[in-house]
This record gives structure tokens, C-alpha cells and sequence, in this order.
């Protein structure tokens, strides 16, 4: 599924676990050409879990393949002189929607000094860890955030880590979005730019921006940790009948009026209001009353099954969502389907026929075009070295034979 808003650019993508794969995935979906170099056989992510089973696929990493679908690939031996040399004229090769590099791998030869040596406007995007270009991974970011103190009735002393990988996701995506800057203002320019994003920089600032920096200088206060109680309004899980778990919130005066309204408890709540001597019609007192509200609350879920729960909470328009499970998900529920236009079937070499999404925006008239999956290893070798290079078959030959580059890896499940 691409959307052509970055058709004929093409970017030369060296990178390996989250946040690098991951915006160049970004920028595939939105049409540009990403050609991913490796190192012939593969490098350090990918065999990653979760893999294939034995014998189906020799275990190909369903991690790589999410995150390099829509690609290309190129493998070549990254130590030799010459591989390296084969990947500098990638990234610098001419041509105004060339000449970007989007890399984690903080090798030397790489460096954006040497790369605009080759070519003065090239765009380098560099991932970090920290912004001194030490080791940082997103748990030893996260840690340093003050989530895990408060997620899940969280403490310094028993941290709840966050399993979602936050910062990668967020670095990847700003990385997408600066190497677009980046790029339009080159095309007014003519100059380039050297981009660097450090995993820790993004956590932190992602703190500013959400105003948790500033609780902590201004009012000198931690946020406390509320187990699954929404922090400043109402909102809560709730456990049915049948044993089923459902999330509900009321943030805005709607979702609280649809929220009391289908759990037919106005009175209660008014009752409550005069004895706190709150107005639940704020969402800063309805935080304050949580528990009070919540056990008006407790009582409805536990008197029905989810089905009729959430029969009740949609008729009445309220804010929920049911705790569920990936396969749980896949089975029942359409937002994650070929139903959605999001999603797709395709076809991932060594791994078969699975559904895959594409970006998740939405553009009005404009079609998708079929995702390729991700590609073996140097399935592309030739076809960029020739077209990207200019080298002919005879030179492409003896790069083979001198071992520099290789490719198409066999499909494990021919």
C-alpha cells in the first residue's frame, strides 16, 4: 500500500532493529524507493524473534520482514574497502530525489562529512542513542522517564516497564518527517543537511511536550501512580459477568454524560456530587472522585456479560474499547482486516501469505498500490547496482565473484 507523495525519491537505508527500518518503512509507504544494504547473510536483527518455525521458512524473522516490506535489498560485504565504497556511491549517487541516507550504524565511513565529499547537498539522517552517540536502547530510556514509577500501580522501588517500544517508534517517525523537511527545503536550497536524532532526546522532549517537564520544574510534583485509572479526568477497566475486561473513559463532558447515561446512574452521581461537594461535570473533580465514581461503576459491568456491556456502551455512544490479544483481534475484530483498506494480503518470501498494513493515513483519491513483500536478501543486488551505478553485467559479475556482493538469497521455502 503506497501512497505516491515521495514517488522518485529514493533513499539508501542502512539500519538495523526499530527506529531506522522503521522510517525508511515510512517513507516506502508514502513511495519512496528505500534500498536496504546488509551485509550478505544478514545482519545483527535479522533473525530476530518472532520467527518461523523451523522447516517452514528456516526461521525467517516475521520481525525484519514487518519492517522491510516494500523495500529493496542490496547485500554486500560491509567490511571490505570495496563494499563500503559501493555503498557511498549509492547514497551519493546524483539526481535531485537522490543523494539521502538514513542510517543507526555510526560507522566512519558513513560519516556525513565523508559522504558530502562525494556530493555537496546529500542528507544524512543519523540515529542515536544518546545525543554524546553512546548506547542507549528504548528500556534504558524509558527507564529514565518516570513511567515506569507510575504505570500499573508502578514504584522507583518496582518498576512496570513499558513493552511497547515508545521511542523507537516516535525517532522513527520524526526521522521520516525531518529527512522531508530535509528534502523540501533542498529543492529551494540546493543545500544539504546533516539530520541527528538521538533516542534520548526524543523521550525527553516528548516529556516537554506533554507538559511533564513542566509539572515537575513548576509545581515541583511526580505524577502518582493510579494502576489503570486515567491521570486528570475519568476512566477505568471494569471486569463483566463472563470475566471479559473493558476500558472506559470520559475525558469530555460527552463521553461522561454517555458514559453515566448508559450505566443509568445520573442520580448516584448527583447524590455523590453533594456529599464531595464536587461537580462531576469537571473533569478535574471527576479525577478526584474516581473512586467513588468507580464504584458506582463496578457494580453495572458485574451484572452483565461483555456482549451486552458493550451492546449498551455502543447503543449509547460512550467511549470503550474491550482488552483483547493479537489473535484475539485477527479473529473478531474488522478495524484489523483486508475489510479495512489499511490492510492487505500479501506475499512474504519465506514466510507465505499473511495480512500486512500499510501507512495508516488516508488521502482522498488516491489509490494503493500492492505492497511488496519484504525482500530476501540481495533479491535486488543487480537491479540497483545497474540502475543506481550504471555498472554493466560484466562488472556486476565480477563483484559477485570477488565476493563484494551477492544475491538473491534462496527462498527457504522453494
Amino acid at each position: 500500500m503506497t501512497y505516491p507523495f515521495l514517488s522518485g525519491l529514493r533513499v539508501v537505508e542502512s539500519s538495523a532493529f526499530i527506529a531506522a527500518p522503521l522510517a525508511g518503512l515510512a517513507l516506502a509507504q508514502h513511495g519512496a524507493d528505500v534500498i536496504r544494504v546488509d551485509m550478505i547473510g544478514g545482519g545483527i536483527d535479522y533473525g530476530r524473534m518472532p520467527r518461523m518455525p523451523r522447516g517452514q521458512g528456516r526461521g525467517r524473522s516475521l520481525y525484519w520482514t514487518a519492517l522491510n516490506k516494500g523495500k529493496r535489498s542490496i547485500a554486500i560485504d560491509l567490511r571490505r574497502p570495496e563494499g563500503r565504497e559501493l555503498v557511498q556511491q549509492l547514497a551519493t549517487a546524483p539526481g535531485p530525489d537522490a543523494g539521502v541516507l538514513l542510517t543507526n550504524i555510526g560507522t566512519p565511513w558513513l560519516a556525513h562529512e565523508v559522504l558530502a565529499a562525494k556530493r555537496p547537498d546529500v542528507i544524512t539522517c543519523t540515529i542515536q542513542g544518546n545525543p554524546d552517540g553512546s548506547t542507549a536502547l528504548d528500556y534504558t530510556v524509558h527507564c529514565a522517564t518516570g513511567y515506569p514509577a507510575i504505570t500499573g500501580g508502578g514504584s522507583l522501588e518496582r518498576p512496570v516497564n513499558q513493552v511497547l517500544p515508545a521511542w523507537d517508534i516516535n525517532c522513527a517517525y520524526q526521522a521520516a518527517l525531518a529527512i522531508a523537511s530535509a528534502l523540501h527545503a533542498r529543492s529551494r536550497s540546493g543545500q544539504g543537511a546533516q539530520l541527528k536524532l538521538a533516542l534520548s532526546d526524543v523521550a525527553f522532549t516528548t516529556l516537554s511536550h506533554l507538559g511533564v517537564l513542566g509539572e515537575a520544574e513548576l509545581l515541583q510534583q511526580d505524577r502518582p501512580s493510579l494502576g489503570n485509572h486515567l491521570y486528570g479526568a475519568f476512566g477505568r477497566d471494569f471486569c463483566t459477568a463472563d470475566g471479559a475486561r473493558i476500558m472506559v473513559a470520559a475525558i469530555s463532558i460527552n463521553q461522561w454524560k454517555a458514559l453515566v447515561g448508559t450505566c443509568g446512574i445520573a442520580e448516584p452521581i448527583a447524590a455523590l456530587e453533594r456529599r464531595l461537594g464536587l461537580d462531576c461535570s469537571d473533569e478535574e473533580q471527576r479525577f478526584e472522585a474516581r473512586d467513588a465514581i468507580a464504584a458506582l461503576i463496578e457494580p453495572w459491568f458485574a451484572a452483565r456479560t461483555r456482549e451486552q456491556a458493550e451492546a449498551a456502551l455502543e447503543a449509547n455512544k460512550a467511549c470503550w474499547g474491550r482488552y483483547d490479544t493479537p489473535t484475539g483481534l485477527l479473529a473478531h475484530d474488522a478495524r484489523v482486516s483486508a475489510a479495512n483498506p489499511v490492510f492487505e494480503r500479501i506475499a512474504t518470501p519465506g514466510v507465505g501469505t499473511h495480512l500486512s498494513a500499510g501507512t495508516a493515513v488516508r488521502a482522498a483519491g488516491m489509490e494503493r498500490a500492492p505492497t511488496a513483500g519484504a525482500p530476501l536478501l540481495g533479491t535486488h543486488t543487480d537491479e540497483v547496482l545497474h540502475e543506481v551505478l550504471g555498472l554493466d553485467a560484466g562488472a556486476v559479475g565480477r563483484l559477485h565473484d570477488a565476493g563484494v556482493v551477492a544475491g538473491p538469497q534462496r527462498d527457504p521455502c522453494a
